[in-house]
């Protein structure tokens, strides 16, 4: 930007350049393959509509044409990926002006893939040590007293309801359901480490104008978990939590990550002792762990350390999606204790976790990653089947039938010329189509033609069942 196009700001008789920079003491400095104007827009002096309107102008300046180029390649990818755009082609999921803003319906194609990936999510956490909840999605307004959400949180809480005379809420945050879990019975030192997980939903209150697809809504389901622990069990439970992590992350395709380690702030509770221990822990944990990390000096909650974890896409772009939190807070405002081996009263040690964040983010973030070309575990109709003619029908729906039963999500689609059934299914991004002849009725054969891998030639049907199995399991294409 050149000096004389910087905004700036006057106090008495000084100037103030408001922009950072990089300055050029002229426009004939700039390349000019390497600028291109972008866009133009109105605006009002001040944001006063009473006053003159001025022409924003918005452009873009490199150093060079070739960083132009890639520049304008990423801004027309990330276009291609909208996951907006690709939600409403392939029929995933809508937002309803007459159900209210931020509120996610999610339609037969979309809900499957969530089905899966739920599905994924409770049997691996069930293998990994944690029992699942389900908890209400309203409590007594008191709850949220107790956990100082109203002090703290009250502007994106929604109204309260009174409910025969006392007041409900709908829950912002799944951790107080958690805990009353927890005090549900007495616990002894032998119990622990507890692990409990939930999908849950939490609606929490955005303005209209921050709402933006599935990446910023007003209901959304986290895949939620806590775990209760004594002190010395913190730097297990840690690196537990990041291998998990790993593991779950890695089933979506994403091995690139940026990780911080957010240290006490100024304002926290909780003595000094327990801090350095639980922050001893988590770097303990990311060294075992082989991870490289930044130091985030006084960004953590004031309630204790944390790990936030970034994910970077297709385009190499970082997205904020795993969190590890240490919190002294909760477990001191509903007072949870354990009986010791001197059968002493203490407290344990809460660590809050998420893995994908959010369902409905997590989502968007997948759609955007694979442009809509889901991997083939993941896709929501993993094969369609095509006649070339209606007289290979009855055969096709057999064929469908017996994929069915092994699992295999597939379909069958007729009524048009057999070049305008594979050009649908290539938009809809279907993985596998099986085309159906008279030749393969007569042999009881499918010739398969793959979106990643062309053609595939002609199988028996036995054959591309196992191999649809077998590619599904490794999480690779055919």
């Amino acid at each position: 930007m050149t000096r004389q196009g910087c905004a700036q700001s006057a106090a008495g008789d000084e100037w103030w350049d408001l922009c950072a920079g990089p300055h050029v003491e002229s426009t004939g400095n700039i390349n000019k393959k390497a600028v291109e104007l972008e866009s133009i827009a109105g605006a009002y002096w001040r944001g006063d509509e009473r006053k003159p309107m001025l022409q924003r102008i918005y452009g873009t300046a490199w150093e060079n044409e070739e960083q132009l180029k890639a520049y304008l390649h990423f801004k027309e990818e990330a276009k291609r990926r909208d996951h907006r755009r690709i939600g409403q082609d392939l029929d995933l999921f809508s937002i309803q002006d007459d159900a209210g803003g931020g509120l996610v319906f999610w339609h037969p194609k979309g809900a499957l893939v969530r089905h899966i990936i739920e599905d994924f999510w409770k049997n691996i956490h069930l293998k990994s040590g944690y029992d699942l909840l389900y908890t209400p999605h309203v409590a007594k307004a008191d709850l949220w007293k107790i956990s100082g959400h109203l002090d703290f949180y009250k502007e994106n809480m929604y109204d309260q309801m009174n409910i025969e005379d006392e007041l409900y809420q709908l829950r912002p945050m799944n951790c107080p359901y958690h805990i009353l879990v927890y005090k549900s019975k007495l616990h002894s030192y032998r119990d622990f480490p507890i692990r409990v997980a939930e999908l849950g939903t939490v609606y929490r209150y955005e303005l209209s104008g921050s709402l933006h697809g599935l990446f910023r809504v007003r209901g959304f389901t986290q895949d939620d978990a806590h775990i209760f622990c004594l002190d010395d069990q913190i730097k297990d439970e840690i690196r537990g939590v990041l291998d998990l992590t790993e593991q779950i992350l890695l089933q979506f395709g994403f091995d690139k990550y940026e990780v911080n380690l957010s240290t006490r702030p100024e304002k926290s509770v909780g003595n000094d002792d327990i801090w350095e221990k639980a922050t001893s822990a988590l770097e303990d944990a990311l060294d075992d762990k082989g991870w490289s990390y930044q130091i985030d000096d006084g960004g953590g909650a004031f309630y204790g350390p944390k790990i936030d974890i970034k994910i970077e896409d297709a385009l190499g772009r970082k997205w904020q999606c795993s969190t590890i939190q240490v919190d002294f807070n909760l477990p001191q405002r509903f007072d949870i204790t354990y009986v010791d081996s001197n059968t002493e009263k203490r407290r344990p040690i809460m660590i809050h976790r998420a893995v994908l964040g959010s369902m409905e983010r997590f989502f968007g973030v997948l759609i955007e990653h694979y442009a809509g070309d889901f991997p083939l575990w993941l896709s929501p109709i993993q094969a369609r089947v095509l006649p070339v003619t209606d007289a290979q029908l009855e055969y096709c729906n057999g064929v469908a039938n017996k994929l069915k039963m092994y699992g295999i999500r597939v379909e069958v689609c007729h009524g048009e010329r057999l070049p305008k059934l594979i050009r649908n299914a290539e938009k809809q991004k279907i993985p596998l189509m099986a085309v159906v002849g008279s030749k393969e009725v007569e042999t009881e054969t499918v010739t398969v033609r793959s979106r990643f891998g062309g053609e595939l030639g002609t199988m028996s049907v036995d054959d591309f069942i196992n191999r649809i199995k077998l590619a599904s399991e490794n999480l690779t294409s055919l």
